[in-house]
């Protein structure tokens, strides 16, 4: 059985029990409090009984846990101080991790292990957008084809918008305004460095549960300083791993001691604008990996950014001092204090605001499982430096690991882009084949005309253009009738101007009035000028020439 791990002493020594690791923890309090140092302090002495340890380093600072502490001046005074006498220095054993590959091994996972509905959540999409992103995922699923980067859920997006008639009838009603947004989102995504994360190799979480050659825990640290500036990829690529390991880890009850304990710092971040399916996720998976042999413990600063059905879920909890400043603040005070089991000799909502740094509320479960009385204690001080190390100290670390060399080369094999991409290409090239079958079939038959046919398709031109002349002769002439008598009036200007000339249409022109032909005409149409001029006269000329 392992032994009770000395975590910190007040009157008397307070000790977290290894059978009840795995019943979670919170680690709450202020800004400068001393939080961090409590977490380095649990996962180094986890690690000293063979657990290993996985936590994110938001501040760039828990990295010195890889290295022997005491030079650190304060360290040595509370040591003094605690009476702690000859006290064990030692670096455990530390491997680091990185999404974007500069400060560890690359971490990547595939989009389909990643799931519509922590890729949902990751994409801030609502419940419509939600719904066709869920449904890409089964389109690509049921045609065998892999989701393991950002590229190919993009062209299974296109691929989905452009054939959403197809996909209507079995599937449901694909949105083009919903395409668009997670569209957007991928590209939103990818600029906060998401393309780094998703591919492959894809990170096997049996890398995390490895022991040294003394047998002690190796203590997992992501680099999380430049991940926490994309809140949501931080906060759902932590979810994800504890997602994957209650999926993957067999049950095993309680165990004397965890196969791995899991800090979550920044936990706000987690159930930040989560909504209600996402929380009922984690609390699921809070609830029931526990029987798969994993601890959680959340780290936070303040109690009540945790939800009510997970703060229940934890059991061992280390309180340090909170600023009551503002409603809300003194709200958490009162919260804080009334989740813990009381004790007599100690006003808690006072004595939270009261605490120093290092100084803290602990109560942690005892073997029954039952909450201790909550005592007033200071954290012991850990056996590893205090403060980051330098980046030749990381460097030499992340080539000496156990893992070097696997995860550095990314591997992009066939998927969902390249399969759609050559469906593409087989498409196009066969629509070009078919285009030049036909330009050809059209070449092919057309063929020159012999002198032959070319003469007597000329007449037949010809001689048609004639007929069809005469034939719009005919009906012109039939529309107009020959005895149709029309009246006109002609008029010829003269010296005095203008007078009627009585004309009369014949067969050869006109003449005037009463005159069988042009010959009688005058030489000139001007009438004598005592002849009055009469623009009365209704002259009637014959059509039947």
């Amino acid at each position: 059985m392992a032994e009770p791990l000395l975590i910190a002493k007040s009157e008397s020594d307070l000790y977290l029990l290894p059978r009840m690791a795995n019943r979670h923890g919170l680690i709450a309090g202020a800004t400068g409090t001393g939080k961090t140092v409590t977490l380095q302090v649990i996962a180094e002495r986890l690690s000293t009984i063979g657990v290993p340890v996985f936590m994110a380093d938001v501040k760039g600072d828990l990295s010195g846990i890889s290295q022997k502490g005491g030079s650190n001046a304060k360290v040595a005074e509370r040591i003094k101080q605690l009476g702690l006498g000859e006290y064990a220095f030692d670096g455990s054993s530390v491997t680091f991790w990185d999404v974007f590959g500069e400060q560890g091994h690359p971490v990547r996972a595939t989009i389909s292990e990643m799931g519509p509905l922590l890729f949902s959540r990751l994409l801030n999409l609502n419940e419509t957008q939600a719904g066709v992103l869920n449904m890409v995922f089964k389109i690509a699923d049921d045609n065998g084809m892999l989701l393991l980067d950002l590229k190919d859920l993009r062209s299974m997006l296109q691929h989905v918008g452009d054939n959403a008639a197809e996909f209507k009838t079995r599937y449901g009603n694909v949105s083009a305004a919903s395409i668009g947004a997670i569209q957007r989102g991928l590209l939103q995504l990818e600029q906060q460095g998401g393309e780094s994360f998703f591919g492959e190799p894809a990170f096997d979480l049996d890398d995390l549960m490895q022991t040294d050659s003394k047998g002690r825990g190796v203590i997992n640290i992501l680099a999380a300083d430049k991940l926490l500036q994309s809140p949501m990829i931080y906060a759902t690529f932590l979810l994800w791993m504890l997602a994957e390991l209650f999926e993957r880890l067999p049950e095993v009850g309680d165990l004397e001691k965890p196969k791995l304990v899991f800090f979550f710092d920044e936990a706000h971040l987690l159930f930040s604008d989560a909504p209600s399916n996402l929380l009922q996720k984690i609390e699921q998976v809070v609830r029931l990996v526990r029987s798969k042999g994993v601890g959680v413990y959340f780290v936070t600063q303040n109690p009540l950014d945790i939800p009510d059905i997970v703060l229940g879920q934890l059991g061992n909890r280390v309180q340090h001092a909170l600023r009551a400043f503002t409603p809300r603040d003194q709200k958490a005070v009162k919260a804080a204090a009334e989740t813990f089991r009381a004790n007599p000799k100690l006003d808690i909502e006072r004595v939270i605001m009261e605490l120093g740094v290092g100084e803290a509320l602990v109560s942690c479960l005892d073997e029954k499982g039952t909450p201790g009385i909550v005592q007033r204690a200071f954290v012991l001080p850990p056996y590893s430096q205090i403060g980051p190390i330098t980046s030749d100290q990381r460097q030499s670390i992340i080539d000496t690991s156990i893992v070097a060399g696997h995860y550095e080369k990314a591997v992009d094999r066939e998927s969902a882009y390249e399969q759609l991409t050559s469906r593409f290409q087989q498409e196009k090239q066969v629509a070009e084949e078919t285009r030049q079958a036909a330009a050809q079939e059209r070449v092919q038959g057309r063929r020159s005309d012999t002198m032959f046919e070319a003469v007597a398709k000329s007449t037949l031109r010809a001689v048609g253009s004639q007929v069809g002349r005469q034939l719009v002769r005919g009906l012109l002439g039939g529309l107009l009738g020959g005895t149709t008598t029309r009246r006109r009036r002609y008029y010829q200007a003269g010296e005095k101007g203008s007078h009627v000339i009585p004309m009369e249409r014949s067969a050869c022109g006109l003449s005037p009035f009463g005159s069988d032909s042009s010959e009688g005409m005058p030489s000139a149409l001007t009438p004598p000028k005592s002849v009055g001029v009469r623009n009365d006269i209704d002259l009637s000329f014959s059509t039947s020439c």
